[in-house]
């Protein structure tokens, strides 16, 4: 009787640690191709949290620097009306800054003042000086969609936020930073968290978002027409728009920016305010 052969197999091969060696050259390839893949993303740098602080911190200083002085036409349009306004701005640092009406006429000589901390207003229509309460700064200015917050800039973006890199790569065909802000603890802000968007090859704001305490969006701020005033290259263009108004916006345009100005400190006083020497 012939009895059944079967096919003769070669005795299975092992790798080093017991898995049969073809399954372990597949894995061993796997991981290879794996890693080579991920090579250029390792091997790419990486902004530091140190390097994200001293990009803000540019954001935060583009416009006023050391100290400055510009003039400045803002554009107001609701659902209602729409008005246009000639402003004079002077700052110090982050401690000082006089905002200035110069027209229309009826509102020429409103003016807004910042010391340290403190806040005034300034009526020439009833000669009276207001001090604005840390509860006001997130009030609209002059009826516009900037706050006062905005205008003489009480917070910092720097001093009064954590900041992290929430993405680093190529967006609407421009290489950008987009850095998420936190409050820090205690901080007098105003809003729940901020997205801000900066382009990479010139470090230039293109957009900050601004959210509230819910995590909702609460307004866009848009950067543009860059141009070099006094030397610097900045935003002459910075639009708000409220999310809960669409077609509603304020824009301010700067028409002339001058830098490192030699102002002092006893410049930005209540009589400066009232429009005093």
């Amino acid at each position: 009787m012939r009895q059944n052969s079967l096919p003769c197999r070669s005795p299975a091969r092992f790798g080093p640690s017991g898995t049969p060696l073809a399954a372990a050259l597949v894995v061993s390839a796997t991981v290879l191709l794996l890693t080579m893949a991920a090579a250029p993303s390792i091997a790419k740098a990486q902004t530091s949290p140190e390097e994200a602080h001293e990009i803000v911190r540019h954001v935060d200083d583009l416009l006023r620097g050391e100290s400055s002085r510009g003039k400045v036409r803002m554009e107001v349009i609701t659902d209602r009306w729409t008005r246009t306004m000639e402003m004079e701005m002077w700052s110090l640092g982050q401690a000082y800054s006089l905002v200035r009406v110069l027209s229309p006429s009826r509102e020429a000589g409103t003016a807004t003042l910042k010391v340290d901390r403190d806040i005034w207003n300034y009526l020439p229509r009833v000669d009276r000086t207001i001090k604005v309460p840390g509860s006001g700064m997130g009030g609209s200015w002059m009826g516009s969609h900037f706050t006062y917050d905005d205008l003489v800039r009480e917070s910092s973006m720097v001093d009064d936020y954590e900041i992290e890199v929430s993405f680093e790569g190529e967006r609407d065909g421009a290489e950008i930073w987009e850095f998420t802000l936190i409050p820090l603890p205690e901080a007098p802000v105003v809003w729940g968290r901020i997205e801000l968007d900066v382009r990479k090859s010139d470090r230039m704001p293109l957009e900050s978002r601004y959210f509230d305490d819910r995590g909702e969006l609460a307004r866009t701020m848009t950067f543009s027409e860059f141009r070099t005033m006094d030397g610097r290259l900045v935003p002459s263009r910075l639009s708000m728009l409220p999310e809960d108004k669409p077609g509603e916006s304020t824009t301010l345009l700067y028409e002339d920016l001058e830098f490192n100005t030699g102002l002092a400190s006893s410049f930005f006083s209540l009589q400066r305010l009232r429009g005093g020497p």
